[in-house]
C-alpha cells in the first residue's frame, strides 16, 4: 500500500501507484478547500485573520499543489500578514510566492507594500520595477512607485538637513573653544528654551542674552547680541519708561545711566565637549526630540551663580568670563538700580516672569 511506502520512494506496483494518485488527489482537494476557507475568513474581518493564516499554512503544508497555486496561497498569507502589521512575515511570504511564480503580480505588489512598511526602499523599488515591467498599467503599483519616490526624497532632504546641522554645530563648538569659553549647564532654561548662539559667515558669534530684573522678577531677552557690540548700545535701546506697570512702580530709577549690570556665570563644573556638542544640536534634525527641561534657577544644584560686574562700554566678547569660569549655556546679566542694589528673595527660587 502507498501509505506504507517510505518517503521519496517510487511506487513499484500499479496498486501502489493508484493509491499514491488517490492520496495526492485527496491532499490537493484538501489544500484547495483550505485555501478557499482561508479566503472566507479574510472576508469575515480582522477577528478571523489568524484563522485565515492557519488555513493557508495547512494548505501549503499539504505540498500537493502546483508551484503557481502554492504561490497564490503564499501571496494570500502575505496579504493577511500585511493587514495584521506583520511586515517581516509578509515580505518572506511574498518573496516565496515570487520565487515559485515570478509573474505573480499580487505577490510583487505585496512585496512592495511590505518592503515599504519596513522602510526597505531599495527592495521596494526593485519589486515595484519588476511588477510594472510585467504590467505597466497597474495603478496600484504606480501609486506605490510614487510613494517610494516621495520617501526617498524625504530621506535625502533629511540627510541634507542633518549634514548641515552637524557641520554648523561643529563650527559653533569650535568657535566657542577658540574663544577660550567653557560652557556650563543650563541656567534659567525656562526663560531661554532652546535658544543658542549663532556663528555668521564672518566667524562672529551672535548670542541671545538674558537680562534679569531681580527686584521685580522680570526679564528681557536680547535675541541677537553680536560679540563685537557693547552692552551700552543695547541698554540704550531699552525704553524702561515704556515698561512701567503697577508691578514696577519705581521704574523711573531704571535707566541706562542708573543701572549696574552683573554677569552670571556658573559656580559648578563646566560640561564636557560631548555634552556641548549635544547642546548645539538641540532643536535641529539631529536632536531626535531632546527635551527642554524647565528647571528653575539652579534649584537642582543648591548652588548660586557667580557674578561679576559688566563694563557696559566694553564689547560682549570682552565681558564673557575666561580662565575656566564656565558660562551657563547662554549669557545672563542681572540688572539692578544703582539707587537700590538689592535682590528680591524670589530671585533665589527662580519664580521668574517670562519676557
Amino acid at each position: 500500500m502507498a501509505l506504507l511506502m517510505e518517503a521519496g520512494s517510487e511506487p513499484k506496483t500499479e496498486s501502489e501507484l493508484a493509491d499514491l494518485v488517490a492520496i495526492n488527489a485527496l491532499k490537493e482537494t484538501a489544500a484547495l478547500e483550505l485555501k478557499e476557507k482561508g479566503n472566507e475568513y479574510v472576508k469575515m474581518g480582522k477577528k478571523h485573520y489568524s484563522d485565515a493564516i492557519d488555513c493557508y499554512t495547512r494548505a501549503i503544508n499539504q505540498k500537493a499543489l502546483s508551484d503557481s497555486e502554492t504561490s497564490i496561497i503564499y501571496a494570500n498569507r502575505a496579504h493577511v500578514n500585511i493587514l495584521l502589521g506583520n511586515y517581516k512575515r509578509a515580505l518572506l511570504d511574498a518573496e516565496e510566492a515570487i520565487r515559485l511564480s515570478p509573474t505573480n503580480i499580487k505577490a510583487l505588489y505585496r512585496a512592495v507594500k511590505a518592503s515599504l512598511s519596513l522602510n526597505l526602499l531599495a527592495e521596494a523599488q526593485s519589486y515595484c520595477d519588476k511588477g510594472l515591467k510585467q504590467n505597466p498599467d497597474n495603478e496600484e503599483l504606480k501609486r506605490l512607485a510614487r510613494q517610494i519616490t516621495l520617501r526617498k526624497t524625504e530621506i535625502e532632504r533629511r540627510e541634507a538637513e542633518v549634514s548641515k546641522a552637524l557641520a554648523e554645530a561643529k563650527k559653533l563648538v569650535s568657535a566657542i573653544e577658540d574663544r577660550g569659553l567653557k560652557m556650563g549647564r543650563a541656567m534659567y532654561q525656562e526663560l531661554i528654551g532652546l535658544k543658542k548662539p549663532l556663528l555668521d559667515k564672518d566667524n562672529i558669534l551672535h548670542w541671545p542674552v538674558l537680562l534679569l530684573y531681580a527686584e521685580v522678577m522680570s526679564s528681557d531677552l536680547i535675541e541677537d547680541f553680536c560679540e563685537t557690540d557693547m552692552f551700552s548700545s543695547h541698554l540704550d535701546m531699552i525704553s524702561f519708561c515704556e515698561c512701567a506697570t503697577t508691578a514696577w512702580p519705581q521704574i523711573s530709577k531704571y535707566s541706562s545711566e542708573r543701572i549696574c549690570l552683573f554677569f552670571s556665570s556658573c559656580s559648578f563644573d563646566y560640561i564636557s565637549n560631548n555634552k556641548n556638542n549635544v547642546w548645539t544640536l538641540e532643536g535641529t534634525p539631529l536632536s531626535y526630540g531632546f527635551p527642554c527641561k524647565s528647571t528653575r534657577l539652579l534649584s537642582h544644584l543648591n548652588k548660586s551663580p557667580k557674578e561679576r560686574s559688566v563694563n557696559s562700554r566694553k564689547t560682549k566678547h570682552k565681558n564673557l568670563p575666561k580662565k575656566n569660569i564656565p558660562l551657563g549655556r547662554l549669557p545672563a546679566g542681572r540688572v539692578v538700580s544703582t539707587r537700590k542694589m538689592m535682590v528680591n528673595k524670589a530671585f533665589k527660587c527662580g519664580a521668574w516672569t517670562p519676557h
